[in-house]
């Protein structure tokens, strides 16, 4: 029973966790590879446009919770996030019109680019700290968890327990299905072939009769998308707090990176490695070890590699290493 217990301590304490995690960055990892082998630039606004887009299912779930409207035991923001969605998709296309088609027309170096979307993202952390002030903001309702800890005791008769949040479950869910439909549209649409057309050639693209701006537009679409999904998601699972999606704007493009920038395949598979690391490194495994070592050999220490406050020192050397010893990625992605 021992190795069951530790599992299932692992299970909770790490997997799981780290599952959903994996799953938030995924789809906010996606957007940033869409919009850096499309639109070609890396778009530094990506968390502060995720917290304002969560924002917007935050004030729809407010409304439809004051009119009484309910799904549960699904959280009521799920209602809410087809209006953060145009939100933010109207927000991207203000911003792509107002800000980067400009340097678009006059052929502007990458630079210029990520330098545009650094004031594109100081202005938007202006509005979301306006509308939402900079404090925590929970919004979540309905059954918090699918079974709790005493549930799973009581069912299986371990000393350890583990308990599964609707939250956690909604994500790892959620995050499949997207993926799925993505992959689907990226590779079965006429859409989502121009788009890869693009990527790959643009003037070829063009000489092919493809209109560079509805590519635009249907890139900047599928991004408000998934920053919304992805932006909901972490809040639900741990809460809204405008600093916190600006924190993940490292982990976002450390999974686009390792993956390999342009290849939606590797920005998934970046963001499960990076958070896997995250929650390995800083979680503390003596509970797990007291269970597989023999009595009295049990560890003293918490057997923690670094502080949970030390996670992102994890992301950034995860990245730098990354860019030293394979620029293109897992996936041979561009070069960055």
């Amino acid at each position: 029973m021992e190795p069951l217990n530790a599992l299932v301590s692992v299970t909770n304490f790490m997997l799981i966790p780290a599952l959903a995690y994996g799953s938030q960055l995924a789809l906010g990892a996606l957007g940033i590879t869409l919009i850096y082998s499309i639109l070609r630039f890396a778009h530094f606004a990506h968390g502060d446009t995720m917290a304002l887009g969560t924002a917007g299912v935050i004030g729809g779930t407010f409304y439809l919770q004051a009119q009484g409207v309910s799904i549960a035991p699904l959280p009521t923001a799920l209602l809410a996030i087809p209006f953060g969605m145009v939100v933010m998709i109207g927000y991207l296309l203000a911003a792509d019109r107002l800000v980067y088609s400009y340097y678009r027309r006059v052929k502007a170096k990458p630079l210029i680019f990520v330098m545009a979307s650094l004031g594109v993202m100081f202005v938007t952390n202006g509005i979301t700290r306006l509308l939402m002030g900079v404090g925590e903001t929970r919004f979540e309702d309905g059954e918090r968890f699918l079974f709790t800890v005493r549930e799973f005791r009581d069912f299986t008769g371990l000393a350890e327990g583990m308990a599964l949040r609707s939250a956690q479950a909604l994500t790892i869910i959620t995050a499949l299905v997207v993926m799925v439909i993505l992959f689907w549209f990226l590779n079965r649409t006429r859409a989502g072939k121009s788009m890869r057309a693009y990527s790959d050639n643009e003037d070829l693209a063009l000489l092919s009769g493809i209109n560079p701006e509805r590519v635009v537009l249907i890139t900047w679409v599928i991004t408000g998308m998934l920053l919304v999904l992805a932006g909901t998601l972490y809040g639900l699972d741990k809460g809204f707090r405008p600093f916190n999606y600006f924190q993940l704007l490292l982990p976002m493009f450390a999974a686009a990176i390792l993956g390999g920038l342009g290849s939606p395949l590797g920005a998934i598979v970046g963001a499960y490695v990076v958070a896997f690391a995250e929650l390995g490194v800083t979680y503390a495994w003596r509970r797990v070890f007291t269970y597989l070592m023999p009595e009295g050999l049990e560890p003293t220490s918490m057997m923690q590699i670094l502080p949970v406050d030390y996670k992102f020192a994890v992301t950034f050397a995860i990245l730098v290493i990354v860019l030293l010893f394979r620029p293109t990625g897992i996936f041979k992605g561009k070069v960055i």
